[in-house]
């Protein structure tokens, strides 16, 4: 199974741009066409939150006359600029989101189980995700204890040495580590919101946080650095699922490029 990884394309209202600088619209629109062209088609697309710069309901408009030309089949979720009510009235007809509380669910139709667990707190940029939250995790995890399971959150549960991210990172790590080691069937835990692809061992399997499609944090590694982005390049990740070779994650960078040139 192939599973595509976009995250945080923070569709904006019409005419604006993201942080002043961005056509976030139109990369998500380009992310959406570099999927269509890889040479083999994803069998599911998950965006791990950000759908929305402001989580208004005019933003939802239009990231849903973006997706329409997704052709393939996907699973959504949201972020800390998403609203969560707005996100459950724009996407009600999706049929998979809860209709009340955080917007947890498992999707069990494919050869991996897909479970999204909703970390975002009201009105806050950090997650936390909270004792029911953690309760449904262990329940859910607890049903199926052998099949291969990708766990999908939007913030990052471990500190990544960029300070300014990590004061918004999930919060309260150690319990929702507690639930993951409980279960050896975690194939991968994806995460999204630090706008880079990093990489981390964690909770007996591997976390990978996908970059945006949109803008790119700067990797600053200064304790005192002053928070920055630049623009690009924009990439997704793609996970690769084999019942033998187990999960493999490529980053697959978004545009144009000089090349291929041959190999030999």
């Amino acid at each position: 199974m192939l599973i595509a990884q976009l995250s945080d394309p923070h569709v904006c209202a019409p005419g604006l741009l993201y942080k002043g600088v961005a056509d976030a619209n139109q990369l998500f629109s380009d992310a959406i066409e570099h999927l269509h062209r890889l040479d083999r088609q994803p069998d599911l697309v998950l965006i791990t939150g950000d759908l929305t710069d402001e989580g208004r309901p005019e933003e939802y408009r239009i990231f849903r006359e973006l997706i329409r030309a997704l052709k393939l089949p996907y699973l959504l979720m949201p972020g800390n600029h998403d609203h969560r009510l707005n996100f459950r009235q724009a996407l009600a007809d999706v049929g998979y989101l809860p209709n009340q509380g955080a917007l947890h669910y498992c999707i069990d139709d494919h050869p991996i189980r897909i479970v999204a667990l909703d970390s975002c707190q009201p009105g806050k940029h950090h997650g936390l995700i909270d004792d029911d939250g953690l309760r449904w995790l262990a329940q859910t995890l607890s049903e199926n204890r052998r099949k291969p399971t990708l766990l999908a959150i939007h913030h990052p549960p471990f500190e990544s040495g960029i300070k300014y991210i990590d004061d918004y990172r999930l919060f309260g790590a150690a319990s929702l580590e507690a639930v993951i080691r409980a279960h050896d069937n975690i194939e991968v835990v994806i995460c999204g919101h630090v706008h880079r692809p990093i990489f981390r061992r964690w909770a007996g399997t591997m976390v990978a946080a996908c970059p945006s499609t949109c803008t790119e944090i700067a990797l600053r590694l200064d304790p005192t650095a002053t928070p920055a982005s630049y623009m690009g390049p924009p990439a997704c990740l793609l996970h690769l699922w084999d019942p033998l070779a187990g999960m493999v994650s490529h980053v697959s960078y978004i545009g144009s490029f000089p090349g291929p040139y041959p190999f030999f």
